[in-house]
């Protein structure tokens, strides 16, 4: 994990001291509503529908246990005792004191954490796959690079007032896509050229928000060494041909379409041409000494499958069941990927209260090496545990309310905080996402549907990813009330598409209905195991919106 050098360790204590002195000058009245505003959310905070909110950084969603037990320190003594984890692997508190937030930023610098570029039209926290550097089949560790675009992108001078935020993640693995890399800003995918040399497929232009889009690939192969120059190149050309005029067509992906990606391709090969021999290519060194950070821990030498672990599996149904769906396997013998649910029934998507994220950080202190992960679909991971400790961990996961069986399943949705907090919801998320939880607790009957993506958002700014569900819901407004439009096959892998929408919206308190109807096709029309995407793939919308939009006899 990276460790913050002298250098990274003065630049944030300074903006914690300039912040403070912003925020002091706003309240003694010297400082305009209107210039706080730009400063504020380049440090990551918001003011919400009903009390401001912080979002703080985990860089490509990695953490330690003492970072941890600051963020439960933070949410206990200047919160109401629980956190949020985003789809961008980042942590909020929904209610913080704006009075108060200097402090906060403070005590976060002491563990290397801060708020910097969490919000405000620049580059964001750069995100990747949470099985980063554990899973086996992956092209390199995209950690060293997530780590290198972090550095370079903080603090750009060139790129702190874009036309628009921006985002970039990172994928390594040929055969899945857990970092959504497709619906960004920019996606880097970690590729072998014929040579055996690590480059990255470029893609641009792909996000949510009011135009969905997926990305379009520019360039098959960019060696290692030009990562940074070519990113400049593209942010160059966004920055100066991006419309600043309106917001909603000012993101990277309206540039591309409005050019075509051949065009605007050609535009950065261009500016690119003209900069990368400048002396911003990546040196050997840097890249190793970035790479120096991310070793492996102490692995004990171990076998998969002990006596005792498969003793262990075939006396415990509800051990077993934990260790199919919440499991994954890992690069060395003997250990496990673990992934802590935060998707129990009644409880939002992605909250966890103070004492739950304490017991998160003893569980990363016992059992993988203080280290944890966030995930892109707001849940917890463990990377490096022993499996004969699994048992002893399911234990207390379950304690906890993490082992719940169900991920990847209808009910491990990924879900935006919507109207309940967020000023720019039209409607409020998370009691449809708990309505329908109820609908389908039935464990049994989720493991027959199979994996099955559902995304809600309580606004087009579509911070829950509804475009890229499987079964997709988006908050809208309809005069005053609340409704849900609903979208189908969407997907968010390597196989990235965009939901089509159902039909007219629905009053919340038809969703459950409306969701039992759609599963309903979709398990009269599968053949064999098909998952749904598959399902809705072969057989199309029309029998979805037949059954959904029937008339009662």
């Amino acid at each position: 994990m990276y460790k913050y050098d002298g250098y990274d360790k003065q630049i944030v204590n300074e903006r914690v001291q300039q912040f403070r002195g912003q925020t002091d000058r706003y309240f003694d009245g010297s400082l305009a509503a209107d210039d706080y505003l730009p400063l504020r959310l380049q440090n990551g905070l918001y003011v919400q529908r009903l009390a401001p909110m912080l979002r703080v950084a985990i860089p490509y969603g990695m953490a330690n246990s003492t970072q941890l037990r600051k963020l439960a320190h933070i949410s206990r003594d200047y919160d109401k005792g629980y956190v949020h984890f985003t789809t961008r692997q980042n942590v909020q508190f929904n209610w913080p004191e704006i009075k108060d937030v200097p402090d906060i930023l403070e005590e976060l610098q002491e563990v290397e954490m801060h708020a910097i570029q969490t919000s405000g039209n620049c580059i964001r926290n750069t995100t990747t796959d949470q099985f980063c550097g554990v899973i086996e089949n992956e092209v390199a560790d995209p950690r060293p690079y997530c780590e290198i675009i972090r550095q370079w992108s903080t603090f750009h001078p060139e790129f702190a007032f874009l036309p628009r935020k921006f985002k970039i993640a990172v994928n390594a693995c040929p055969d899945a896509d857990r970092a959504a890399s497709l619906v960004h800003d920019i996606g880097l995918d970690l590729v072998k050229n014929d040579a055996g040399e690590i480059g990255f497929k470029v893609f641009v232009g792909g996000g949510l928000g009011r135009t969905p889009v997926i990305g379009s690939e520019i360039r098959s192969f960019l060696p290692e060494k030009d990562l940074l120059s070519y990113l400049d190149a593209i942010l160059r050309v966004y920055n100066i041909n991006g419309r600043r005029d309106n917001k909603y067509k000012a993101r990277i992906k309206i540039l591309v379409k409005a050019l075509t990606p051949a065009v605007f391709s050609e535009m950065v090969e261009t500016e690119w041409q003209h900069h990368k021999d400048t002396g911003s290519q990546l040196t050997q060194e840097e890249i190793l000494r970035v790479k120096s950070f991310f070793t492996e821990p102490a692995y004990k030498t171990l076998k998969d499958e002990s006596a005792a672990f498969v003793e262990l599996k075939a006396q415990h149904k509800g051990f077993a069941n934990w260790i199919k769906r919440n499991i994954n396997d890992h690069k060395k013998p003997g250990y496990s990927i673990v992934t802590l649910t935060l998707k129990k029934t009644g409880v939002p998507p992605g909250d966890a209260t103070d004492k739950q994220v304490e017991i998160i950080a003893d569980m990363a202190d016992k059992y993988s090496f203080g280290e944890v992960r966030v995930a892109h679909d707001q849940n917890i991971i463990l990377a490096d545990v022993e499996q004969d400790k699994l048992f002893e961990l399911w234990q207390e996961a379950k304690s906890a309310g993490f082992a719940t069986p169900n991920l990847g399943m209808l009910t491990d949705m990924i879900c935006c905080p919507g109207g309940d907090f967020c000023g720019l919801a039209n409607a409020k998320s998370i009691p449809v996402a708990e309505q329908i939880q109820i609908r389908f607790d039935d464990m049994d009957y989720l493991y027959d549907l199979g994996e099955l993506e559902m995304n809600i958002s309580g606004c087009m700014n579509a911070c829950g990813h509804h475009h890229v569900g499987n079964i997709g819901i988006l908050g809208v407004d309809k005069r005053g009330d609340e409704f849900y439009q609903v979208s189908l096959g969407g997907s968010s892998g390597r196989d990235a598409s965009i939901g089509k929408i159902l039909g007219p919206s629905f009053a919340r308190a038809d969703m459950p209905n409306v969701i039992e109807k759609i599963i309903n096709v979709f398990t009269e029309s599968r053949t064999g195991e098909e998952l749904f995407i598959d399902t809705f793939r072969r057989i199309g919308m029309t029998p979805f919106k037949e059954r959904v939009y029937a008339k009662a006899n």
